[in-house]
C-alpha cells in the first residue's frame, strides 16, 4: 500500500507532501500538560490490557473461549490505542507537527482497520455469550477450538481487508493545499475537506460502508443480548440470572461505549458537527474506552480478577488478608 500512496503524492496534482496536526492549539505550558495527561493515559492503557493479556495467557483456568477473546480484545486495544497516541504525544513537543503524506494515511489505514476489528470482536463476544447463555447444552459441541480459532482470525483481519477500499480512494483524490488538518490525527472528514476537487462518489461510498459497518454490527450485537435477556430473565434461579447478568454486563458496557461515541461521529453526519466536539468525541472512543476497558472487564469479574492475583503474584497474600 505504501508504494501506492507515494505514487498517489507523486502526480502532478498533488503539490501535498506532508500535513501538519493541529491538535489542541494552546500555549507551550498546555502543551506539556496534554503531554502529561495522555502520557499517563496510554501507559495505564498499555500496562492494564497487557495485565489482561498475560492473565488470559498465563491462568489455564480462564482458557475458555469467553476469556481468550477478551485476552485478544486487550490486545487488540494495544495496537488500536498505538496508531495515534505516540504520534499526539510527539507533537505536543513539537513545533512542526508534521507528518508526511504516506505516514498520514498509513495512520489512517491501521487506526480504522483496527477499529473496524472492535466492532467484529464485539460481535464474535456477543455471539459467544448468546450461546453460552441461550444453548447452555449445545455450547461445548458449537463453540469448539476450531470455531473460536476461525473467529478469532477473522476478527483481526476482515477490518484490514475491508478498509483497503475506502483509504485507497480517498488517497487518489488531489490534494494542493492547505494541508492543514484541525485534527490530532488522520481522520477521514478532514482529509476529505482538503481535498482540490469535490469527489462526490468517494464521500458517499465512504458514508455508505460507515453506515452499513456501524449499523450492521450494532444490530447483530442488539439481537445477541436481546436474545440473551429474555434467557436470562426465564432463569428460575436467582443465583443464576446474577451470574449471567454481571458476565454480561461488562461486555454491555464496552458496546455503549465503543458504538455510542463511533455512532454520534461517523454516522449522523460527522462533519457537521463543530471541530472542538470532533475532537472530543473522536478522543472517547479513541483513548478513553480502550483506557476503561481493563477496568470494565475485572470490576465485577471473579475469575478474572483471581487470575489477575495469580499472575502477579498476590493471590498468597490476598487469600491471608
Amino acid at each position: 500500500m505504501s508504494s501506492r500512496l507515494m505514487n498517489v503524492s507523486g502526480r502532478e496534482t498533488n503539490s501535498v507532501s506532508h500535513f501538519i496536526l493541529m491538535g489542541f492549539p494552546s500555549s507551550p505550558e498546555m502543551q506539556l500538560v496534554y503531554f502529561g495527561l495522555f502520557s499517563a493515559a496510554y501507559t495505564l492503557t498499555l500496562m492494564g490490557n497487557t495485565a489482561i493479556a498475560c492473565a488470559v495467557r498465563w491462568d489455564r483456568r480462564i482458557h475458555t473461549p469467553m476469556y481468550i477473546l477478551v485476552g485478544n480484545f486487550s490486545l487488540l486495544e494495544i495496537c488500536y490505542v498505538t496508531t495515534t497516541i505516540p504520534n499526539m504525544l510527539a507533537n505536543f513537543l513539537s513545533t512542526s507537527k508534521c507528518i508526511s503524506f504516506v505516514s498520514c494515511f498509513a495512520q489512517f489505514y491501521f487506526f480504522f482497520s483496527l477499529g473496524c476489528d472492535e466492532g467484529f470482536f464485539l460481535c464474535i463476544m456477543s455471539f459467544d455469550r448468546y450461546l453460552a447463555i441461550c444453548r447452555p447444552l449445545h455450547y461445548p459441541r458449537i463453540m469448539t477450538k476450531q470455531l473460536y480459532t476461525g473467529l478469532i482470525i477473522f476478527g483481526w483481519s476482515c477490518g484490514f481487508i475491508l478498509f483497503l477500499t475506502p483509504v485507497v480512494l480517498i488517497s487518489q483524490l488531489p490534494y494542493c493545499g492547505p494541508n492543514i488538518i484541525n485534527h490530532f490525527m488522520c481522520d477521514p472528514v478532514p482529509l476529505m475537506m482538503l481535498s482540490c476537487s469535490e469527489d462526490t462518489t468517494t464521500h458517499f461510498i465512504y458514508s455508505t460502508f460507515n453506515a452499513i459497518f456501524m449499523i450492521g454490527t450494532f444490530l447483530f450485537i442488539l439481537c445477541s443480548y436481546a436474545l440473551v435477556i429474555l434467557a436470562v430473565l426465564r432463569m428460575p434461579s436467582a443465583a443464576s440470572k446474577r451470574k449471567a447478568f454481571s458476565t454480561c454486563a461488562s461486555h454491555l458496557v464496552i458496546i455503549i461505549l465503543f458504538f455510542g461515541s463511533v455512532m454520534v461521529m461517523y454516522v449522523s453526519s460527522g462533519s457537521g458537527h463543530p471541530v472542538k466536539m470532533q475532537k472530543i468525541v473522536t478522543l472517547f472512543y479513541s483513548v478513553i474506552t480502550p483506557l476503561c476497558n481493563p477496568v470494565i472487564y475485572s470490576l465485577r469479574n471473579k475469575e478474572m480478577k483471581a487470575a489477575l492475583r495469580k499472575v502477579f503474584g498476590t493471590e498468597i497474600f490476598v487469600h491471608k488478608t
